[in-house]
C-alpha cells in the first residue's frame, strides 16, 4: 500500500541520491557538470575553487538527509527539508539574476525547490508516534 510516509521516504531518498550525485560530480569532475547549472559563464583560474565549494555543500546536504532519515528523525528531517528548499530557490534566483537560462532556472532549480519543500511538508505532517510508556 502506498502511504504518505512511503512517498515522503522515497522522495527523501531520491533527493539525497540526486544531490549526492551532483555534489560528488562537482568535486571530481566539475567541468562535466557545471554547464547544467544554467549560468552563462563559469569561473576560471583560481576562481574554479567555487565549484568545489558547491560540491562540498551539495554532498553534505545529501549526507544530512540520509543521516536524519536513518536515525528516524522524520520531523527534524521535514523541518530541515523546508529550510533546504531555500538553496535551490537561491540558485534559481542567482541564475535569473546573472542572465542564465530561464528554462534551467525554473525547470531545474525551481522544480527542485518545490519537490524539496513538498517532501518537507509531507514529513512534518506525518503523525508522530506517542512515546512508549
Amino acid at each position: 500500500m502506498i502511504t504518505t510516509r512511503r512517498i515522503a521516504t522515497a522522495l527523501s531518498l531520491l533527493g539525497a541520491a540526486f544531490i549526492l550525485y551532483i555534489g560528488i560530480n562537482y568535486l571530481i569532475a566539475p567541468e562535466s557538470i557545471a554547464t547544467g547549472f544554467g549560468l552563462p559563464e563559469w569561473p576560471t583560474g583560481d576562481a574554479v575553487a567555487f565549484m568545489n565549494l558547491k560540491g562540498v555543500r551539495d554532498t553534505v546536504t545529501g549526507i544530512l538527509v540520509l543521516v536524519l532519515l536513518a536515525l528516524g528523525q522524520r520531523f527534524a528531517l521535514g523541518v530541515t527539508m523546508l529550510a533546504l528548499a531555500l538553496i535551490p530557490l537561491g540558485d534559481m534566483t542567482t541564475v535569473l539574476s546573472y542572465g542564465g537560462s530561464t528554462a534551467t532556472a525554473f525547470g531545474v532549480h525551481g522544480l527542485t525547490a518545490v519537490l524539496v519543500g513538498l517532501t518537507g511538508v509531507l514529513l512534518v505532517r506525518e503523525p508522530r508516534n506517542p512515546a512508549p510508556a
